[in-house]
């Protein structure tokens, strides 16, 4: 299983990163290599459901997932995690974490593991999966710079 850690200060609030990272219907807007995505099903306030179509070049493949949301309120944290439930891997754990600086900026805690299911898929993204993860986490970030400031 491959799995990729990254903290990362930036100078805007706990409450907009976690906005942006929660709008997951806007990903294909900004996301690398996201044609698609699209909540399917609300269950509350704080648990959806979504696709995302992935794609490069003649590679195509749908992703779906239970997101759980857990708002940044006062001087908490907030998190989102996101349960694959079906989709070309074997396995998907994502984890955004968005922690409250003193001056009010926000340290993002992200963590991926996954594992695809075919032999081949798994080898290539060995070779490419740091720096697709660098890549994801650098397109949020633009994203934050664009909506933000």
């Amino acid at each position: 299983m491959l799995r990729h850690i990254e903290q990362k200060h930036l100078p805007y609030t706990p409450e907009q990163m976690f906005e942006l990272v929660a709008d997951v219907a806007r990903y294909q807007e900004f996301a690398p290599w996201c044609i698609a995505s699209r909540i399917n099903r609300r269950e509350s306030d704080s648990v959806f459901y979504a696709d995302l179509i992935v794609g490069y070049k003649l590679f195509r493949e749908r992703f779906s997932s239970k997101v759980v949301l857990e708002r940044p309120f006062n001087d908490q944290s907030g998190s989102i995690h996101i349960e694959y439930l079906k989709g070309p891997l074997k396995n998907l754990r994502n984890h955004w974490k968005f922690i409250r600086q003193p001056d009010g900026s926000c340290l993002i805690d992200f963590s991926v593991e996954f594992e695809f299911s075919n032999v081949a898929l798994q080898t290539l993204a060995n070779m490419f999966f740091n720096e697709v993860v660098k890549r994801m986490v650098g397109a949020f970030e633009a994203r934050a710079q664009q909506l933000y400031g």
